[in-house]
């Protein structure tokens, strides 16, 4: 299992900021995710940055017992 960490909007679509998912790539914690959180969160999913252990990743990067994949939506704000 790994630790997803949902921030912002994918954090309000999932209904939680932490979840333990199995996977051994991003994209397959990703899809677990998508199945239990519902059609929401696959919405904003398509517009998030994925992060590993505070690395950028792809749905293709592996993951092993231990690692955080963070959901990271853009953010805007400014003056």
């Amino acid at each position: 299992m790994v630790t997803l960490r949902l921030f912002a909007a994918a954090r309000q679509a999932a209904g939680t900021g932490r979840d333990q998912v199995a996977g051994a790539t991003v994209g397959a914690v990703l899809d677990e995710a998508a199945r239990r959180y519902g059609p929401g969160f696959p919405a904003v999913l398509a517009e998030c940055r994925i992060w590993v252990n505070g690395e950028p990743a792809t749905r293709e990067t592996s993951v092993s017992e231990g690692d955080e994949v963070a959901v990271l939506p853009p953010v805007s704000g400014g003056a």
